[in-house]
């Protein structure tokens, strides 16, 4: 499988993420086993998560998913052929959040404890920090990264600004600069992203690794109406989503779906994979079944003319 590189970092990935914050939510350990394995075994490598995967679940406290893929690396002995893309910074309890030098120094030791492994490939600013200079943010990746403790950094859900100021002050002072960017970014919601924060990540070069790339299911078709969103978890999201211009999408998808003999979501996929600048979308997967569909948008190329059905439909 061809590999694409996380900005300058060094550092290659399959151009599909599997997103670990089902791992101690919707899925079993021995089910994410199961879904690790496979995702492997199909010569993808890049799996994300968080330490705050999922304390938004009763009796969790968060770093559950971390501590399932750390048990997963251990009782599989396959480190080397995995890329661990982790984050700091959201939220984990009252105490626990922010990008300070004290926090990170403490937050990093406990991910690399609950992931059984020595480094982070890809340690990632949650969110941003008005609160936390960042330099200091910076300065604090840099003592991670001279240590070994992780080899490179990347930044979820900043704006255009603030992702070129970090960048401007990386190269000022000579500290690591965020290689990659981790935005909101789907077939739907294209304006958060496409405009500024992508002419930032092209000119200089980062890599791209989209979270929500299916919309919380949107861009899987299965939601039509409002009667299709009646006991769903994801209802609260996906309602908005219901107007003309999302049965627009849906059309195009359907459209491209049936001349390709592929599935919704696959086609979703592929337009992201498909984007200038997109590293990876992230996408995850509660069963096997579902999986497989997921990574075969890997092997599915869009025609021009398919793309610019789904550009328009979009628009």
């Amino acid at each position: 499988m061809i590999k694409r590189p996380l900005g300058k970092s060094g550092i290659a990935v399959a151009p599909l993420a599997f997103g670990g914050n089902v791992f101690g939510w919707s899925v079993s350990q021995a089910d994410s086993f199961r879904l690790l394995d496979a995702f492997v075994d199909a010569g993808f490598n890049l799996i994300d998560t968080a330490d705050v995967y999922s304390n938004w679940v009763a009796g969790n406290s968060g770093g559950e998913s971390e501590t399932i893929i750390g048990r997963w690396l251990a009782s599989r002995g396959n480190r080397n052929k995995v890329v661990i893309a982790t984050k700091v910074g959201f939220k984990v309890n009252e105490t626990d959040k922010g990008l300070s030098r004290a926090y990170m120094l403490r937050a990093v030791e406990d991910s690399l404890r609950r992931l059984n492994t020595d480094t982070i490939d890809l340690y990632q600013s949650h969110i941003d920090d008005a609160d936390t200079p960042q330099q200091e943010t910076l300065e604090t990746y840099d003592r991670l990264i001279r240590a070994g403790k992780v080899r490179a950094i990347g930044a979820s859900q900043f704006s255009a600004a603030r992702l070129r100021e970090a960048l401007q002050i990386s190269q000022d002072c000579g500290l690591p600069r965020y290689e990659t960017l981790q935005p909101g970014y789907n077939l739907h919601d294209r304006a958060g992203y496409e405009g500024e924060l992508e002419s930032v990540c092209r000119e200089h070069g980062l890599g791209v690794i989209s979270f929500a790339s299916l919309a919380r299911g949107f861009l899987t078709g299965k939601y039509r109406s409002h009667a299709d969103l009646a006991n769903r978890t994801r209802s609260p999201w996906v309602k908005g989503l219901l107007t003309e211009r999302g049965f627009r999408i849906l059309a195009a998808l359907d459209d491209v779906a049936a001349r390709l003999q592929a599935t919704q979501a696959q086609v979703s996929l592929a337009w992201l994979m498909a984007r200038p600048g997109i590293t990876a979308p992230i996408a995850g997967a509660t069963s096997l079944a579902q999986l497989t569909e997921l990574m075969g948008a890997a092997r599915l190329a869009l025609p021009a003319n398919c793309l610019d059905l789904l550009n328009r439909a979009s628009a």
